[in-house]
């Protein structure tokens, strides 16, 4: 087997990882919003044992790059295409990060009703596990309008994160009994405002890979 064979095939597979990775990380956003919604303190608590998953991926990844990079010796295009994967998991890791923060306030929420209507919040999650997802598209398929359609949601993410924020803030000042729940509603709301944030960070580096520049937006 060729040296180049070689060294496509290692590719291949840690692009096959990160996507598994990236999947499990949108699982656990989804199930995020559905233990909010539903009140599911058990789901919500459940996130956490996942991220140990995410976690795993990481290292795993995290070696197959180190082996590519020192085995293999790429140079040019191929050096940065492993070397931005490298960087990315670090933020892919952290959308794990950020869903399990939102299951355990899940399961420590106080009230057995909401303050509000959660629409706004349920659309932010959507919205996080859509750029979740094509972040991480656009550096598989090296497809830089989508990185740059990523980057641009995340303005609709920062516009319902402030409307969630006001709507919280008018709510606690009219019934200081609001408070409690209305500061956990609004972490909830900040964790999947840093997703949006982290899959933008993601779609800056399938930019660099596509342009050997690293931009920050």
């Amino acid at each position: 087997m060729s040296i180049r064979k070689i060294f496509e095939d290692e590719l291949a597979e840690l692009k096959t990882q990160l996507v598994e990775m990236c999947r499990l990380t949108e699982q656990m956003i989804s199930d995020a919003i559905t233990a909010l919604v539903n009140k599911d303190r058990e789901l919500g608590k459940s996130i956490g044992v996942m991220d140990k998953r995410v976690d795993e991926y990481e290292m795993a990844i995290e070696k197959r790059c180190m082996r590519i990079l020192l085995k293999q010796q790429p140079v040019a295009k191929d050096f940065r295409e492993v070397s931005t994967a490298l960087k990315m998991i670090t933020d892919i890791e952290r959308f794990g990060d950020q869903a399990a923060d939102i299951g355990d306030l899940v399961y420590t929420m106080p009230g057995d009703t909401y303050i509000k209507k959660l629409t706004h919040i349920t659309a932010m999650g959507n919205l996080a596990v859509k750029m979740v997802r094509e972040s991480v598209t656009s550096f598989i398929n090296n497809d830089e309008r989508l990185a740059d359609e990523v980057i641009a949601l995340d303005d609709q993410m920062d516009e319902l994160f402030a409307t969630v924020k006001a709507e919280l803030i008018e709510l606690i000042k009219k019934d200081g009994n609001n408070g409690d729940q209305g500061i956990e509603l609004m972490m909830v709301a900040k964790y999947l405002e840093r997703i949006g944030d982290h899959a933008v960070n993601v779609a800056e580096w399938t930019k660099y890979n596509e342009t050997g520049v690293h931009q920050k937006f």
